[in-house]
């Protein structure tokens, strides 16, 4: 719906520019007056576009609540928070940990989420700040609109980076997914504005501070998305490098003692804490905890140009359904041609959609196809080419990948949209016939950008429906797994110890799961585990005798919750249903 809301305020644009470029230049002359006026002021701007997203995520709580978590990784990354959140940096296992076993976390030797730790730690901070972790997700994205902006104005004019910004708010900060789940992405974009913001900064002033805040980003990038992270600083580090060894005399060992300890104590300090966190989950300093996971679950390989592993033995047939009968498949389609060439279309088509949409391939396509003499590589500035590069690397390293979510592309956030940027100075330029439509069209970008979030935000109140978008937009956002969060709701406020047993249907859908536990399950009032049939259920049963026990059957339509019927032939009698567990404000 918003996709075509979005597309058709494009097509009018279009007629617009065509028919009546000067439309509306009178008012908006003078708003980007004021505008100039306080992107030179570039601190100012850069808290103002971090407040700005904090501001309008905060404002549309009212119709976009805070999210239930839904998909796997969402429930690993929360494990991940509530650990820290104790105070550990992982879990005991538990001796009925194959009742617990469920996706993206590890077992043995110790309890904990397979993911790097900088999601969770962002999480841990707004469960343990602000009561939930959600406000880590609210924070961060806040912080990721404020980088972005930072990182512009290293490459661009102050006007251009402030726009950059407000876009930033626009695409990503309210509705996006990245700023209504707990997948990631806000992380991953800071780590990457940091770095590429630092360099231009490093070359023009040489300050520590910014050689501080680029090894910051790497930290951030090797705690959050390594490999995408690893092949987007690749072209930055050898352009650092270059710039470095250009240097003689004096000037060169200025920079050593002004960039190169500094940043290099930073990445040490970092490896050291990464190594000793890897120590403490996993048991040594060099072995991820993904790594342990995919050893211990996965055969399908991560990269096209790896092979498959043998098939491990599976404790539970819906853990092998997904990583069988989903993963391979989808690995294995790639080892043909067509197969391939879908697998890269898709990744394109949905990178298109959410970082760009119709709104923002407008000026990127007018304006290169508005270049006055064709667009050439010597007729581009060398910024502008440094940023083709870093670009076109980390789309060769996303390409070699055999999954993708959009958060992987996330350390190259602010880099494509300095490229928009760029391609709008471009397109701003152009006159047809002597009359300013590229002028127009660049002003009706940005109005459009604007205007898509704001009738999402008063959607009910013009009765457009939203379902949740089913391509990955600027407005793809839905309420996630309420039913199981609304069934943990209900009881943890009966005020007693809680087992749920989860059985699932013939026909389950794998990435519809049920059974996550939080750090202390034992301690937890609510306590989710597979059925495994009676017998094996006993264990299980004895375990928690103190706790009343429930049957969840989520594949029914809605899911149905009851009372469990003991091994010992007896009912749960006295046991009450929760009523009303479908949340009211979703």
């Amino acid at each position: 719906m918003f996709l075509s809301i979005e597309f058709g305020l494009v097509v009018v644009a279009l007629l617009l520019a065509a028919l009546r470029p000067q439309f509306g230049s009178q008012w908006l002359e003078g708003i980007e007056r004021g505008f100039g006026r306080l992107a030179r002021r570039q601190q100012l701007s850069v808290l103002l576009v971090g407040l700005a997203a904090l501001g309008a995520r905060a404002a549309v709580l009212p119709i976009l609540p805070i999210a239930d978590p839904t998909v796997h990784d969402e429930f690993s990354y929360l494990l991940a928070a509530d650990t820290f959140a104790h105070g550990r940096l992982a879990n005991p296992s538990h001796p009925m940990w194959i009742h617990f076993e469920t996706f993206h976390v590890i077992w043995h030797p110790t309890y904990a989420s397979m993911y790097p730790p900088a999601q969770g730690l962002v999480l841990a901070a707004g469960q343990v700040i602000a009561g939930h972790p959600f406000w880590g997700v609210w924070f961060g994205v806040g912080l990721m609109c404020a980088a972005i902006c930072w990182m512009l104005q290293g490459w661009l004019s102050p006007e251009w980076a402030l726009l950059g910004g407000i876009l930033a708010v626009a695409r990503f900060g309210i509705f996006s997914y990245w700023a209504n789940s707990y997948w990631g992405g806000a992380v991953g974009a800071i780590g990457g504005a940091l770095v590429l913001g630092a360099l231009p900064r490093i070359v023009r002033f040489e300050r520590t501070n910014d050689a501080l805040l680029m090894g910051l980003g790497l930290t951030i990038l090797a705690n959050s998305r390594p490999y995408e992270g690893l092949i987007f600083s690749l072209p930055i580090g050898i352009a650092l490098f270059v710039w470095l060894f250009k240097k003689k005399g004096p000037s060169f060992w200025m920079a050593i003692r002004r960039v190169v300890v500094p940043l290099s104590f930073v990445v040490l300090v970092a490896a050291l804490a990464t190594g000793y966190y890897f120590w403490r989950v996993t048991g040594s300093p060099f072995r991820f905890p993904q790594q342990v996971d995919r050893d211990n679950y996965a055969s399908a390989p991560y990269f096209l140009w790896q092979s498959p592993r043998p098939q491990p033995i599976f404790n539970h047939e819906v853990i092998r359904d997904f990583y069988i009968g989903w993963e391979l498949p989808k690995y294995e389609e790639t080892r043909t041609a067509a197969g391939l060439i879908k697998n890269e279309s898709e990744k394109i088509v949905k990178c298109g959609f959410f970082f760009l949409g119709p709104a923002l391939a407008l000026p990127v396509l007018a304006g290169i196809g508005t270049t006055r003499y064709g667009l050439t590589w010597a007729s581009l500035r060398s910024s502008t080419r440094f940023l083709l590069i870093v670009f076109g690397v980390s789309a060769a390293g996303l390409a070699l990948e055999v999954y993708f979510s959009l958060h992987y592309a996330a350390p190259i956030t602010g880099l494509i949209l300095a490229l928009v940027l760029v391609a709008m100075r471009q397109l701003r330029a152009w006159a047809w016939r002597g009359r300013p439509v590229g002028l127009f069209l660049t002003r009706a970008s940005v109005l459009v950008c604007l205007t898509v979030p704001a009738v999402r935000a008063a959607s009910a109140v013009l009765h457009v429906p939203f379902n949740g978008e089913r391509l990955e937009t600027c407005c793809s956002s839905g309420p996630g797994n309420w039913f199981r969060a609304g069934i943990e709701t209900e009881l943890e406020r009966n005020g007693k110890q809680n087992l749920v047993i989860v059985r699932y249907g013939a026909n389950h859908n794998v990435v519809n799961e049920w059974v996550y536990n939080k750090a202390d399950i034992d301690r937890s009032s609510v306590v989710w585990a597979r059925d495994l049939g009676a017998e094996k259920n006993k264990e299980l049963l004895e375990y928690f005798k103190d706790r009343q026990v429930w049957l969840v059957e989520p594949d029914e339509n809605p899911p149905k919750l009851s009372p469990y019927p003991t091994v010992l032939g007896s009912t749960a009698s006295g046991l009450q249903v929760p009523a009303g567990y479908r949340r009211a404000d979703h």
